[in-house]
C-alpha cells in the first residue's frame, strides 16, 4: 500500500516571532493526506471537522460564535487574526460552536480599547483547540481545487498516519444534523421589555444575536422558538410573522422540519435566511446538494434579479438549493450568486413568503441587504390588513 502524501509546513518558514514557553507543536491532518505543523493557539486536545476557508478580512469573533459553524474547523485566508482582541459585546450566540481554528499568524497581544482578553485566551476558556503557523494560502487554495475535507486538529497526537486515518474515519458533514446541537431547548423572549409593533416567532436552528437585535430594530418582539417546536406551538404564540434562522449541517438531513413549515405556509408571513432559507425550499417541494467548498465570507456578490442590483453580501453556507427541483411554478428564484449562479433567494407568487441564502444581519460583513428586514414587516403590515 502506497503511503499517501504529506507535506509539513513549519513555523519557522513563515518568520513568525519566537514562539517562547507556551508553544505546544499542534498538527492538522485532511483525509486526503495532507498535513500541517504548526503551534497550538487554543485549547489543548483533538478534535475533527469538516475544514473550510471564510475570506473574511475581519470579524474572527462574529465568525467563531457563528453557530453555523458547528462540526466545521474554520481556516482563515487574512492572515493577521487576533489584532483587536476579543470583547464581551461582539459574541454572537452563547458559545463559539466551531471543531477548531486555523490561522496563519495569531496575535497574543491585542491592541483596541475594546479588547477585554486575547484570542488565544479566549479560544483556550471555550475549549477551541487552534493553530497558527500554517499555510493559509496552500490549505484554501488545496480546498478550492479539492472541496472541503474531513479533518482533524490536535496537540496530543502528532503522528500524521494516525491523524490522516482520524480524518477519514470522521463524520461526513453531508446528511449530518447539527441543528439540534445549537438550537435552544425552551422558548424565550429575546428583550421581554419590548413590546414591538408586530410578534415574531424565530425558529433558532443556530440563530445570531444579530438577527435578533435588527429584527427588534424592526419593531419586532421576538419570541426565540427550539428547531423540533410544532405548528401548534408556534401558532399558540399568536405570532404576526416567523422568522427561520441560520443553522448548521445539511438541510436534507432535517426532515423533521419540513412538516411544521408546511404548516405554516399560507397562514403567516414567511422570512427565511441560509438554513432557513434551505428548509422552505424543501418545505416547497425543492432539494438542496452540497456545494464543492462553500461560500464564506463577507464579500459574496448577489443579483437580487427584480431590481437588476447587485449586494455584496456575508455568507456562510455549504450546501445550495436545486434550482430545477421546484415543481411549483409560483416558486420563483429572486436572487442568485454572481460567482458560481447558485440560488441565493427565493418567493412565492401567491404565498407571503421569502427567504435569501445569505446573512442580511451582516454580522460580520456589507450592510447591502438590511432592506430584507423592512419587506418582512410590510408583509406582516400586508397580512394584517
Amino acid at each position: 500500500m502506497i503511503a499517501p502524501p504529506i507535506f509539513v509546513t513549519l513555523c519557522g518558514d513563515l518568520g513568525l516571532p519566537p514562539m517562547g514557553s507556551s508553544y505546544k507543536k499542534t498538527m492538522l491532518a485532511l483525509e486526503d493526506g495532507l498535513v500541517f505543523e504548526g503551534r497550538s493557539v487554543g485549547a489543548e486536545g483533538e478534535a475533527t471537522g469538516e475544514l473550510v476557508f471564510n475570506t473574511s478580512m475581519m470579524g474572527y469573533q462574529e465568525i467563531l460564535t457563528d453557530p453555523s459553524y458547528a462540526g466545521q474547523i474554520i481556516t482563515m485566508t487574512y492572515p493577521l487574526i487576533g489584532n483587536y482582541g476579543v470583547n464581551a459585546e461582539d459574541i454572537e450566540s452563547r458559545k463559539p460552536f466551531c471543531r477548531g481554528f486555523v490561522m496563519r499568524e495569531c496575535c497574543f497581544e491585542p491592541s483596541n480599547w475594546r479588547a477585554t482578553k486575547s484570542l488565544p485566551d479566549y479560544l483556550r476558556e471555550n475549549g477551541i483547540i487552534a493553530i497558527d503557523g500554517v499555510d493559509t494560502r496552500k490549505i484554501t487554495k488545496h480546498l478550492r481545487e479539492h472541496g472541503a475535507k474531513k479533518s482533524v486538529i490536535s496537540t496530543i497526537d502528532l503522528n500524521a498516519a494516525s491523524l490522516i486515518a482520524k480524518a477519514r474515519a470522521s463524520q461526513d458533514m453531508a446528511g449530518s444534523d447539527f441543528v439540534r446541537e445549537v438550537s435552544v431547548t425552551q422558548p424565550y423572549e429575546w428583550n421581554a421589555a419590548f413590546q414591538g409593533k408586530y410578534r415574531v416567532v424565530a425558529m433558532d436552528y443556530g440563530i445570531k444575536f444579530n438577527i435578533l437585535r435588527l429584527l427588534e430594530e424592526a419593531g419586532c418582539k421576538v419570541i426565540v422558538m427550539p428547531a423540533t417546536a410544532t405548528a401548534e406551538q408556534i401558532f399558540a404564540q399568536k405570532p404576526d410573522g416567523i422568522f427561520l434562522s441560520n443553522g448548521p449541517g445539511d438541510p436534507a438531513a432535517l426532515d423533521y422540519i419540513y412538516p411544521t413549515l408546511r404548516a405554516l405556509l399560507g397562514k403567516l408571513p414567511v422570512f427565511g435566511i441560509c438554513l432557513g432559507h434551505q428548509l422552505l425550499a424543501h418545505a416547497l417541494g425543492g432539494a438542496t446538494f452540497k456545494l464543492k467548498f462553500g461560500h464564506r465570507g463577507g464579500n459574496q456578490p448577489v443579483l437580487n434579479k427584480s431590481a437588476g442590483t447587485v449586494e455584496i453580501s456575508s455568507q456562510n453556507h455549504g450546501f445550495a438549493v436545486d434550482p430545477k427541483s421546484f415543481k411549483d411554478p409560483d416558486v420563483v428564484i429572486s436572487h442568485v450568486n454572481l460567482n458560481d449562479n447558485s440560488v441565493e433567494g427565493l418567493e412565492h407568487k401567491r404565498l407571503p413568503v421569502f427567504s435569501v441564502q445569505y446573512h442580511p444581519e451582516s454580522s460580520p460583513g456589507p450592510h447591502d441587504s438590511r432592506y430584507l428586514f423592512a419587506r418582512f414587516t410590510k408583509m406582516m403590515d400586508a397580512a394584517r390588513a
